[in-house]
C-alpha cells in the first residue's frame, strides 16, 4: 500500500534526480485502499471544473445561429492507447446510428483520415478543429451544447467534470473506472453509461442512444419544426 520513498519515471522530478524530502510513498491507484473509499463515499460533484467565461461567451455567439439542440461528439481518441481499437467508434458507424434533425458539433481536434473524409462529406456536423487551440477552448464549447456523446476519452472526462450532460459509449471490457453494470458512475453525476453487450459491437448502444435523445429532446425538436413551419 503504501511504503517509503522511491524514486521513478511517475514523480514530477527527472529520474535520478534529489526528491524533496518526504515521509511516505503511496500509488495513485492504491489511495482508494489506503483512504478505505467505498462507492458510497466517493465525492460525486454535479461540477468541479469551470470554464473560462470570457470563451464560453466567445462561443455562445459563435453558435447562435444553430438553434435546436447542439449535440457535441468525440468518436476517436489517441491511435497510441492500448485499448483505442475497442474504444473507438468510426465516425461514419456513428453517423448511421444518430437521428437527424440535431446539430451536431465536432470536439475532435485530431482526425483520423477516413473520419475527416466523412467529416468533409457531413454538412449536419460542425467542424471546429482550427477553433480549438486547447482544452480550455473544448471546454468552454462544451458549456455551450445541451449534450455530449463520447467514448471514453479525455473529452467525456472533461465534459463531466464540468457538469454538462455526457453520454458514455464503452466497450465491453471498459476501462476500470466505469466499474459494471450500471449506466451511472460514481465520478460524475452528470454522466450516463452506454455499454456494449457483445463485444465489438456499437449498433445496439448507438442505437439506445438514439432512442434517448429523441425522447430527451422531443419537446425541443417540436418547437423547432414548429417555428420552421412559420418561418
Amino acid at each position: 500500500m503504501c511504503s517509503p520513498p522511491w524514486r521513478g519515471r511517475h514523480g514530477s522530478s527527472p529520474v535520478g534526480s534529489e526528491l524533496p524530502a518526504f515521509e511516505l510513498h503511496c500509488p495513485l491507484l492504491s489511495l482508494p485502499l489506503a483512504l478505505k473509499t467505498r462507492i458510497d463515499t466517493i465525492p460525486a460533484a454535479q461540477g468541479y471544473l469551470h470554464a473560462d467565461a470570457a470563451k464560453v461567451a466567445k462561443w455562445r455567439s459563435r453558435l447562435e445561429a444553430y438553434r435546436g439542440p447542439r449535440i457535441g461528439l468525440a468518436w476517436s481518441g489517441n491511435p497510441q492507447h492500448s485499448h483505442d481499437r475497442v474504444r473507438s467508434i468510426p465516425l461514419a458507424d456513428l453517423l448511421a446510428g444518430l437521428p437527424t434533425n440535431f446539430h451536431y458539433v465536432s470536439l475532435q481536434k485530431e482526425l483520423r483520415d477516413l473520419d475527416a473524409r466523412t467529416l468533409h462529406a457531413r454538412a449536419d456536423v460542425l467542424d471546429l478543429r482550427s477553433e480549438l487551440h486547447d482544452f480550455g477552448d473544448t471546454a468552454a464549447l462544451c458549456r455551450n451544447l445541451d449534450l455530449v456523446i463520447s467514448i471514453d476519452s479525455a473529452v467525456a472526462h472533461l465534459s463531466a467534470a464540468l457538469g454538462q450532460p455526457t453520454w458514455l459509449l464503452l466497450p465491453f471490457h471498459p476501462d476500470w473506472r466505469w466499474l459494471t453494470e450500471r449506466s451511472d458512475s460514481p465520478w460524475y453525476r452528470a454522466a450516463r453509461l452506454f455499454r456494449q453487450s457483445r463485444p465489438g459491437r456499437w449498433d445496439e448502444p448507438v442505437a439506445l442512444v438514439s432512442r434517448e435523445l429523441v425522447s430527451r429532446f422531443a419537446q425541443s425538436l417540436s418547437s423547432s419544426s414548429a417555428r420552421a413551419g412559420t418561418a
